[in-house]
């Protein structure tokens, strides 16, 4: 004889039981019927409501493409490295620095915002283009800033990895491999200048600990006298000036 496992079993035994018990027909209400004015037999109305549902999807997506896809990675990269290397381990608090990058990322994208809000959503908003034109022309002016940006060795990295042919031009390069090839071109930027930030800081946390084992103040922690010194130097120089402006120019 055919022998069943339990677990083949489980299932229908399952559906019967509960098909079995009282009021279980009418446990699930009855699905919403679709109001009839939503169904339209028009292929344009369901080509916008189906545009609509992407935009929505698009939308969700927007923190991910904000750090993927703009200068937003390399800018808090480069923040929380000052953090780390002054010391101050929650000042500025994270808020903070969220919100400061993001000032920063708007600054450093308005060109290629302008760019994209002229060339393609205004003519696209006053039915000049239509929507695949207004898709293509608004991500140029985005695929030159990336491209500006990346690496060639990054970028053939990913051409290697995905075993395709050299492009004959930049314009060639697709987006699914620009994507990748700039993100860590970001990461690489970021991690760069964040060493160049660390130097100083580190210079003067040797210095104070050298000054307290000289003296023989074994005891004191070294981070009670180079914080303030760090604090007060970052503060004597302007740092948050000189911060802002090599991170605007390195996007130049």
């Amino acid at each position: 004889m055919r022998r069943y496992r339990p677990t083949a079993l489980a299932l229908p035994l399952a559906a019967i039981a509960l098909t079995a018990l009282p009021g279980t027909a009418h446990a699930q209400p009855p699905l919403p019927a679709v109001p009839a004015e939503w169904v339209s037999d028009d292929p344009q109305q369901i080509v916008m409501t189906l545009r609509i549902i992407i935009g929505l999807a698009l939308l969700s997506m927007a923190p991910a493409l904000l750090m993927t896809l703009t200068s937003f990675t390399r800018i808090i990269i480069i923040l929380s490295f000052l953090r780390s290397a002054i010391g101050t381990q929650q000042t500025p608090p994270n808020g903070v620095l969220v919100g400061f990058a993001l000032m920063l990322t708007f600054f450093v994208m308005q060109p290629v915002l302008g760019s994209i809000n002229e060339d393609a959503v205004q003519p696209y908003l006053a039915g000049e283009i239509g929507y695949e034109q207004a898709l293509e022309t608004g991500v140029a002016p985005l695929r030159e800033f990336m491209l500006r940006q990346t690496r060639e060795k990054d970028l053939a990295l990913f051409f290697e990895l995905g075993k395709l042919g050299r492009p004959a031009s930049p314009e060639d390069v697709p987006f699914h491999v620009l994507m990748p090839g700039f993100l860590i071109s970001e990461l690489k930027s970021a991690f760069q200048i964040g060493f160049v930030l660390f130097v100083p800081f580190l210079v003067i946390d040797l210095v104070v600990a050298s000054a307290l084992m000289s003296m023989g103040m074994l005891m004191v922690p070294p981070v009670m006298i180079s914080l303030p010194v760090k604090i007060l130097l970052f503060v004597m120089v302007d740092g948050w000036h000189l911060i802002t402006r090599s991170v605007v120019l390195s996007f130049a």
